[in-house]
């Protein structure tokens, strides 16, 4: 087993845009020939478009992108850019008139830092596209990461910045890869350590509360907690798997999330994880799910080192 660079998956570009004063973004996973492709949500308040395309019932086998963007269901808008950039190529479902590209697309709630009206628009998701074409590596507070915040139980004023982050492996011919943007209502733990390496911090931002454990001093009246939470990412794999097989790669993925968000999957997150099947390497489907859960624990890691202070928020960067 080998780290690599996720762009080494064949069959995908990655592209980001965003808009650094506002503090908003969106990223996008372009596979130009379709990718069955499944999802898995487990927050209680996602937003995202076309989802039922991944449902097994739906008729379309493949899709064509996966857009990760701010802005919450108002970034939803995004997408239409990226459905422009790949009709402009011919790239989409064949209905005869035309061809329909399928881009599902999934928000985090960034509207508590930067401007709130200012979101990811069709503008931004056709940039991030353009920008797919650079085939470069972009982690940190980059794309939909640019608003990204972890530890918001106290509101925006315990909170630390997070971002964007990504990690593959390779075995034999066998790639997988997790891209995620981290906005989570609670902490991120570190499962080597099991200690709190981003998340809720007391007023002079010295130490970590502990978000798990002011969730149960608080079990009688927990509060307002839609305050810009929800972590969403997507696995990749060169294996060839159906769509039906790739909802349950993503499902196992979501282990990744269990092991190093808590509180995690509450509902006023919208964790969801797609999962897209690029190639056509022969692989055991527990095999790439076992592994999707262990690339998407270490995306969510590089998210939260690879993510600069911003806004007047601290990260794990400069937290001492």
């Amino acid at each position: 087993m080998k780290e690599i660079c996720i762009n080494e998956i064949e069959n995908i570009k990655i592209g980001h845009a965003q808009d650094f004063e506002a503090a908003t973004g969106c990223s996008v996973i372009i596979c130009e020939k379709g990718a069955p492709a499944g999802i898995d949500v487990r927050g209680g308040g996602p937003a995202s478009r076309e989802t039922e395309l991944l449902n097994p019932r739906a008729a379309s086998q493949a899709i064509h992108a996966v857009l990760l963007s701010g802005g919450s269901a108002f970034g939803l808008d995004a997408a239409g850019g990226v459905m422009q950039y790949l009709e402009e190529k011919g790239i989409g479902f064949d209905v005869g008139i035309t061809k329909v590209p399928l881009v599902c697309q999934s928000c985090i709630f960034d509207l508590c830092i930067g401007s709130m009206t200012t979101r990811p628009n069709q503008s931004m998701g056709y940039a991030a596209c353009v920008d797919a074409e650079r085939h470069l590596l972009q982690e940190g507070n980059i794309g939909a990461g640019t608003g990204a915040t972890v530890g918001k139980f106290h509101n925006t004023k315990g909170m630390m910045k997070t971002g964007l982050g990504t990690y593959a492996i390779q075995i034999g011919e066998l790639k997988v890869g997790a891209i995620v943007v981290v906005n989570a209502l609670g902490d991120i733990i570190d499962p080597s350590s099991g200690k709190i390496i981003a998340g809720l911090l007391n007023d002079e931002h010295t130490k970590f509360l502990n978000s798990e454990e002011a969730f149960y001093n608080a079990y009688q009246d927990m509060g307002d907690l839609f305050t810009g939470n929800t972590t969403i990412g997507a696995i990749i794999t060169n294996a060839k798997f159906s769509k039906s097989e790739m909802g349950k790669i993503a499902a196992m993925a979501q282990n990744g999330y269990s092991r190093t968000i808590c509180p995690v999957h509450t509902t006023a997150d919208g964790d969801s994880i797609y999962a897209m099947s690029v190639g056509e390497i022969t692989a055991d489907i527990n095999v790439v799910g076992t592994l999707a859960a262990r690339v998407m624990e270490k995306a969510i890691l590089k998210a939260v080192y690879t993510s600069a202070p911003a806004y007047g928020l601290i990260s794990a960067q400069n937290f001492k």
